[in-house]
């Protein structure tokens, strides 16, 4: 019975630092950029997006085309970046075992 109680308690430890990894992907952030860096995204490690900067020279009505594939372009990118952040953070919550799916952040 003792080794039932481990794994519970482990299970529990293991819960207790999902939640942490939680509430520290809500607050960290990335920056995706494209064209240069005349654009960029800023999104939380969830993918919420926070920001987003436009270089004024792109500002001009016959940009418009340019400026909106830019703009998700670098959105891809900070998603991007913000699922490689939850994959590390995930990694030494977890000793770096894979979860099944659908248990994932």
């Amino acid at each position: 019975m003792k080794n039932m109680f481990d794994i519970m308690k482990q299970a529990q430890q293991l819960q207790s630092r999902m939640q942490s990894l939680q509430a520290e992907l809500e607050t960290a952030e990335v920056e995706g950029r494209a064209g240069g860096g005349l654009v960029a995204v800023v999104m939380s490690g969830k993918g919420e997006v926070k920001k987003v900067s436009i270089d004024p020279s792109l500002m001009k009505e016959d940009e418009r085309e340019v400026l909106e594939d830019l703009i998700v372009a670098a959105s891809a990118d900070a998603k991007a970046k913000a699922e490689e952040l939850a994959a590390e953070k995930m990694k030494s919550v977890t000793g770096g075992l894979a979860l099944p799916p659908g248990l994932g952040l």
